[in-house]
């Protein structure tokens, strides 16, 4: 059993809910049955309803206009990211429902099927168990509350999924699944 920690960025607009957001980076960690990392993830992807990031977008996910735009399309970057998940059971787990949503979307959007999307948890709303706060709190906080440090840079995809893959180990005692 793997355990995929992974964690997206998304097309966003400050103040304007209109639009429709699309992936934009996808970051993963694997993490064997031993909860020991074995394997990381990173791509961008190319949106195409929006296909220009907003100033707000490139600013709070320090994504460029270059880096999607030499990115491959969803449908192209979704068979590496299922390809890399490969062919041993796994459980996908983010921080929220947020993530398994927007990849249902996108899959949705480019008539992919969703069925390797079946096995999710969040592991926001399961430490919030821990803490006694339904909703959970956000990833940096409970980093801190569990006195690890936040590294990289906050909302790019790879560095949030090193992040919650930390926390997945330390809290993976008391998940549940």
């Amino acid at each position: 059993m793997n355990y995929i920690v992974l964690d997206l960025e998304a097309t966003c607009w400050e103040n304007d809910r209109t639009k429709q957001n699309e992936i934009i980076e996808i970051g993963a960690v694997k993490i064997n049955d031993k909860l020991e990392i074995v394997d990381e993830f990173q791509t961008f992807i190319k949106p195409i309803l929006n296909p220009w990031l907003s100033d707000f977008c490139k600013q709070l996910t320090s994504i460029t206009q270059d880096d999607v735009n030499q990115a491959e399309y969803f449908p192209q970057a979704i068979q590496q990211f299922q390809d890399w998940i490969g062919k041993e059971d796994y459980i996908l787990c983010s921080w929220g429902f947020y993530d398994k949503s927007q990849l249902t979307k996108d899959c949705e959007l480019h008539t992919i099927s969703t069925k390797w999307l079946a096995n999710h948890i969040s592991i926001k709303h399961q430490h919030g168990k821990l803490i006694g706060k339904e909703r959970g709190v956000g990833m940096a906080r409970a980093l801190d509350m569990l006195k690890l440090p936040l590294d990289g840079t906050h909302h790019r995809g790879i560095d949030d999924a090193r992040n919650i893959a930390k926390i997945f180990v330390k809290t993976f005692d008391q998940l549940e699944f």
